[in-house]
């Protein structure tokens, strides 16, 4: 939709009202950048909103609206933003420098944080981000192994590099998408969720190098993952000699201190992570076994005959960061953070259930740990939201979210001060108040009844 097409839409013409500047923003964004954005999840129609402050669980626009947070900065925040010892951490760092091309002290007490919390971790190497840290992991697999396949499972996102675009939310013929060469996407391995059965018969070639899976289940839990899949996994690599690597971008720091391999008791061989790992700043590191990760040591390579893995990196473990990340870090490790968001994220789900119950509604709220996800149910299901079994819905039904439905959805939530992902739903923080609890289901009621009157959804 243009910026300013003519709508019959009362909740496009309220937000278009209220979000003036933001739409001169965005307007002026889209002669700079590819529809105006720098991350796909922030596209919306007729447009985002340009965001300038956040507190805690709470974020401004430039028109000065104040909305409560359930974006979480993409699931980095789970202190909330500015967070008062991190900030305090960052600017800390700031004056000693941002870049010395050197080893640092923070970035061995960041290091070492991560080593001493996640169970995996027995040496860990830092990147820019999470696509760099599944980039590097699926590097060591094959390295290590000596073999040249990924196993995957359809409709989770590892990242947006060559090996991890198919069959996220296209291509679930595990066909190239585009600017990806067919060879790379023909050395993976595309497997339907919760398929162990299928895992255990592509294993069985024995050209598998490692098998990758987000432990909460596809972002963070929209296709949940059944019981017994990763103790499956576990087993069956370990059989196959396949390296298992969960990838806890999301859920590392998240799900508990040590991530979804602590909530669940099963190590990895290879552990990706971001976002929460450095404190809501850019960064990601990849953890995992010893022998491993020494495919990146110089002396390991000259003493045992192997060729080194090349890894550099402007940005590995940057100060700023670093600083960011042990703050964060320590915060986690003994406040009972992802105790707090998880319990109050239950409560959320729970009330959202009852209320769509309530109002007729024939949508259901579910998820896992501090992430809540609202199906939509574009088939028209007839579901009892209390009762919601997503189990029993298939994983493109999941995930189905149409763009209009989706947008109207946000932009309403919005009017009322709430804003919520994509997804549609959100990520929690541990700084969420009782207040915030109450002003999200206030939104969504009314959220609702508005929903109802729009005449082209």
């Amino acid at each position: 939709m243009a910026l300013d097409a003519p709508t019959n839409s009362t909740i496009i013409a309220e937000f278009r009202d209220r979000t003036r500047r933001s739409a001169e923003q965005a307007a002026a964004a889209r002669s700079v950048f590819p529809s105006g954005i720098t991350h796909d999840a922030r596209r919306m129609s007729p447009y985002p909103v340009t965001v300038d402050q956040g507190k805690a669980g709470r974020k401004w626009d430039i028109d000065g609206n104040e909305y409560v947070d359930y974006f979480g900065g993409h699931g980095a925040l789970l202190l909330g933003h500015c967070h008062p010892r991190v900030t305090a951490a960052i600017k800390a760092a700031l004056d000693d420098g941002t870049q010395f091309a050197a080893s640092t002290t923070r970035e061995y007490e960041w290091g070492r944080a991560v080593i001493d919390m996640v169970p995996s971790a027995e040496r860990v190497r830092f990147t820019s981000s999470g696509t760099e840290a599944t980039l590097l992991a699926l590097r060591l697999a094959r390295a290590f192994t000596g073999r040249t396949k990924l196993l995957r499972f359809a409709s989770y996102f590892h990242g947006w590099h060559d090996h991890m675009t198919s069959g996220y939310n296209s291509h679930f013929d595990g066909s190239a998408t585009a600017g990806v060469l067919p060879s790379i996407a023909a050395d993976v391995v595309l497997v339907q969720p919760n398929d162990i059965e299928g895992a255990r018969a592509a294993l069985a070639a024995g050209d598998i190098a490692a098998v990758i899976i987000e432990p909460t289940g596809a972002s963070f839990g929209r296709v949940p993952i059944a019981d017994g899949v990763l103790a499956a996994l576990r087993e069956a690599t370990e059989a196959t000699g396949t390296l298992l690597i969960f990838d806890e971008v999301i859920s590392g720091f998240r799900c508990a201190p040590g991530g979804a391999q602590e909530a669940y008791g099963i190590t990895p061989d290879l552990t990706t992570m971001a976002k929460i790992v450095a404190g809501g700043l850019p960064g990601g590191c990849v953890g995992g076994r010893a022998d491993i990760l020494e495919r990146l040591d110089f002396d390991a390579a000259a003493e045992k005959g192997f060729e080194k893995i090349g890894h550099p990196g402007t940005f590995n473990a940057n100060p700023v960061s670093a600083a960011a990340g042990i703050a964060a870090l320590d915060i986690i490790k003994t406040s009972g953070a992802c105790e707090t968001a998880n319990a109050y994220t239950a409560e959320l789900r729970d009330r959202l259930n009852h209320l769509f119950a309530e109002t007729g509604t024939p949508w259901a709220c579910y998820g896992t740990f501090s992430g809540f996800q609202i199906f939509l149910n574009t088939q028209k299901r007839a579901i009892d939201p209390v009762n919601f079994n997503p189990f029993a819905v298939p994983f493109m039904e999941l995930k189905a979210a149409p763009g209009p439905l989706v947008d109207r959805l946000r932009m309403a939530m919005m009017l009322n001060g709430v804003d919520l992902s994509g997804w549609p739903g959100g990520l929690v923080s541990a700084v969420h108040t009782a207040d915030d609890m109450a002003h999200t289901l206030a939104a969504f009621k009314s959220a609702l009844a508005r929903l109802k009157d729009e005449p082209d959804l």
